[in-house]
Formats: C-alpha cells, structure tokens, sequence
C-alpha cells in the first residue's frame, strides 16, 4: 500500500510538472513568430521555414530517444532533456543573430518532441495499469492549463522579451533537478532483467517500426494531429478573410476550446472507461467531422462557436485514448520505443497547414474543410484496423510479455467491444 502510494505520488510529481513547463513553454514558444518578426525583421515565409526545421528533426530524433530510454532508463534520457531545453530557452532569449536563434530554436523542438515520449512511457511505467487512463487524463488536462495560461503570462510580461526565455529556462531546470533527485519507485525486477533481450537501440527502433499495429497507429496519429495540432493556423486565416469580425470570433472560438477541454476532460475520461479506446477515439473521429462540416456551415458567432465545442469533445475523446492503445501494445522493456516511434505522428503539425492551407487557398473553406474531415475518417479505419492486428512474431518472441493476453489492458480489450 506504501509503495502504491509512492508511486502515485510520483505520478502527481510528473503531472505537475509538466503543467509547468507547459506554462513555461506556453509563455515564450507561443510568441516565436513575433520575435523573429519584431527582433529580426523576418517575412511570414521565412519564419515559417525557420520554425518548421526543429519540429521536423525532432520527429525524427524521437524515435531513436525512445529507445534509448528503454535501454539507459527514462530518468537519465528526460534528464538531459530537460537540461537542454532550459538552455535553448535561455539560447532564445539572448541570441543577436538569426543563425544563434533559430540553433536554440531547433534544439527547443528537439528536446520538446523527446520529451512527450519519454515523459508518457515514464508515467506508464510507474503508474498502476487500472490508473493510467485517469492520470493520463490528468495529464492532458495540466497540458491544456499550461497552454492556457502561459500566453497570458507572455502577454501581460511583455510578448517575446529576453527576462520571459530566461525565466522559463530556470523552470525547465529545476524541474530537471528535482526529476533527477527523486527516485522512481518502480522498475524492472532482476529476474525481468536478467530475461529481458539484449537489444541494440537500433533493433529496438526496427522492432517497434515493423510492429503493424503501431504502423496503423502512427498514420492514424498523422492525420489527427493534422486535424487538431495546428487548428488555429489554418482556422484563423479562414475566418479573418471569409466572416465578418473573424478576427475577433477567433479570440472567441480559443477561448472556447481551452474552456471545453478544463471543463470536459473528466466526463471524457468516464465515456473511454465505459466504451473503450478504440470505441472512445472513433467517436472523437466523428466528432471531428461534425465539427469540421460545422465550421463550413457556419457564417457568425454562434454557428462557429457550437462547431469548435463539438470539435474540442472530439479532441479530448481521442488525445487520451490514443495514448491508451499506444501503451496496449507496448511492455515495459518496449514502452519507450513505442511511444517514441508513435510520436512520428507529430508530423501531421505540419501536414495540416501546409495541406490545409493549400486547400484554402486554392478552393476556398470548402476544400480545406472537408479535407479535414476525410483525414478524420481515414484515421478511425486506421486505428480500427491496427487495433485488430496480432502482434508482429518477432514481438511474440522477443518481448513476450507483449503477446500475452495479460499484457493488454483493460482499456484495450474494451476497445473491441
């Protein structure tokens, strides 16, 4: 009972903390584009290439931290993560030159695409298999507060200044101190270690890409995260060019879609317990295509205002339910691998603008809008197909914790229902 309670005490650390440094995060990262316009001087197009070299490299450097994290632990990998992120921020806040910025620019991306990975398979591995849906809900939630309130903080401090990178590089380290003081209160026994296969991180990599279930569950992220990472870069234009007083319906519309995620996240969380992640996730999918097939229909306030409520419900059904199957097929000797190979799917931060945003262009709300939507259906078959997929051999043989029927949660196994 002791250990149960240190463990979700450490579960409640890890939560906090990344409400902080999403606070953090919110705070500087949401104001790079002003900086590099006001400091710099720099045109849309040019800010939007510079910003998008980091997030692209850190889809790709994800995987491989993942791994290593398997094989180093967690703890060491999120670590140096967070060390480096603070020093990037503080890289941000005092650099005189473009090249210098967008160097910490890249890295910031970098550390921010590894940490998600490496935090959530963390969290998985010391949080209580019945628990992890509540906490990982949790989770999202102090997320969703850092977003909220961060920007405000960089608003009222002053949008891009030097003292705010600087502040929020001392939050990212000393949650980097306090992370690496604290012992995690879960781990592998000898005998699990002593069985456990040795594995290059490389291998680990291949093992997790050439697991088809996962393979179904990246392209499926892909296009969700095309759906709703990045709304606000293809939604904003839309409505300032398209409905009168767009600019500030959209201020409206923001503020809706943090309300509905604080206010909504604990019912969310009871529907994916009562139907299952899959069940849970495709009818966020819909919800998506209601809410996309809203904002075409809708031309004032309150047409748009009820599209993004339906559209937010859709969000906080699949973000977590997502994060559930990922971790239905994954084992503790594995976890990292695939969360991080899963977090591939962050490219869709940028296949949603940049697709969307053609489509707008060239055909106008319509295009853009139902193209969404079709990423929506797209990824519920995907989800639905590679939920449905046995596990690859070399999975069975390599990791068999994986392929036994115990090591698929509850919230997988309702997922079928």
């Amino acid at each position: 009972m002791a250990h149960e309670k240190q463990r979700l005490n450490y579960v409640l650390f890890l939560i906090a903390g990344a409400g902080l440094v999403n606070v953090a995060r919110a705070m500087t990262l949401s104001f790079l584009a002003i900086k590099l316009q006001q400091t710099f001087g720099l045109g849309p197009a040019m800010i939007g290439m510079l910003l998008g070299i980091g997030p692209l490299v850190g889809a790709v450097a994800a995987p491989f931290a993942g791994s290593l994290s398997d094989k180093v632990g967690r703890k060491t990998v999120l670590t140096l993560t967070l060390l480096s992120m603070a020093l990037a921020m503080v890289g941000m806040g005092v650099a005189e030159t473009v090249i210098a910025f967008c160097i910490a620019q890249v890295v910031a991306a970098v550390a921010v695409a590894i940490n998600e990975p490496v935090s959530r398979a963390l969290m998985s591995d010391v949080c209580p298999e019945p628990l992890r849906l509540k906490y990982f809900s949790w989770r999202y939630m102090a997320i969703n507060f850092g977003f909220a309130v961060g920007p405000l903080i960089g608003i009222a401090a002053g949008a891009a200044s030097t003292t705010l990178f600087v502040i929020a590089g001392i939050v990212y380290a000393l949650f980097a101190l306090a992370l690496y003081m604290l012992k995690v209160p879960v781990q592998l026994s000898e005998a699990e270690q002593a069985s456990a296969p040795k594995i290059s991180v490389l291998q680990s990599i291949k093992m997790a890409i050439h697991d088809p279930r996962l393979a179904f569950f990246v392209g499926g992220g892909t296009m969700l995260v095309a759906v709703y990472g990045q709304w606000s870069a293809t939604l904003a234009p839309y409505l300032a060019g398209n409905i009168a007083g767009g600019v500030e319906i959209f201020a409206y519309i923001v503020s809706i879609n943090g309300a509905v995620v604080l206010i909504g996240n604990p019912f969310a969380r009871r529907f994916i317990e009562h139907a299952g992640a899959l069940n849970a996730l495709v009818t966020g999918c819909l919800l998506f295509l209601v809410g996309e097939l809203g904002f075409l229909a809708s031309s004032g306030l309150w047409g748009l205002a009820i599209s993004m409520v339906i559209f937010t419900i859709g969000e906080i059904l699949v973000v977590p339910s997502e994060y559930m199957l990922v971790d239905g097929i994954s084992n503790d000797r594995n976890r990292g691998s695939y969360f991080g190979a899963h977090s591939f799917s962050t490219v869709g931060n940028f296949v949603g603008p940049a697709f969307g945003g053609l489509m707008l262009g060239a055909f106008g709300g319509p295009g853009m809008f139902l193209l969404f939507a079709g990423f929506s259906i797209v990824s519920a078959i995907l989800f639905a197909i590679g939920t449905r997929m046995p596990p690859p051999k070399a999975s069975v043989e390599l990791a068999p914790a994986a392929a036994s029927s115990g090591a698929v949660g509850p919230h997988l196994r309702g997922a079928y229902a």
